[in-house]
């Protein structure tokens, strides 16, 4: 746990949450400023800051508590889609740096409320020079 961390707290009983689902390694809640009716929030009991710091083994449970969740806000919500988010530095959006999912429910014409997306590019003409480029570092 980390003194400072806003999440570390919650999971410590120290600021109260509305959880959704808890296990011995994570514990969702309920967003405060959610996009969406539902919007839930996954957080590893492991304070890690993001995606980079956190164990292999909980980067991989994390994903199977996402879709439970999804699962689970689907059939609540009849909700035509779901985002599952994840950020990692400031630059991509992370303002909490204990790394969270997001789930979130989506309906179509949703998109005046919530916009998560980007704009598509050009595909890129040296793909392969990329592909060697990121091999270089796995």
């Amino acid at each position: 746990m980390k003194e400072d961390c806003i999440f570390c707290k919650i999971l410590a009983g120290e600021i109260p949450s509305a959880t959704v689902y808890e296990d011995d390694s994570f514990k969702a809640i309920l967003d405060v400023n959610p996009a969406a009716r539902g919007h839930v929030i996954i957080l590893p009991k492991t304070h890690a800051a993001n995606l980079y710091e956190l164990p292999d083994e909980e980067a991989s449970k994390i994903m199977v508590v996402a879709k439970k969740i999804a699962i689970a806000l689907k059939e609540t919500y009849h909700c035509d889609g779901i985002n599952v988010l994840q950020n990692n530095g400031e630059a991509s959006g992370q303002t909490v740096f204990h790394l969270h999912v997001h789930v979130i429910p989506r309906y179509t014409g949703d998109t005046d409320t919530i916009n998560i997306g980007w704009k598509p590019q050009e595909t890129p003409s040296d793909m392969a020079a990329i592909v060697e480029e990121i091999k270089a570092n796995l």
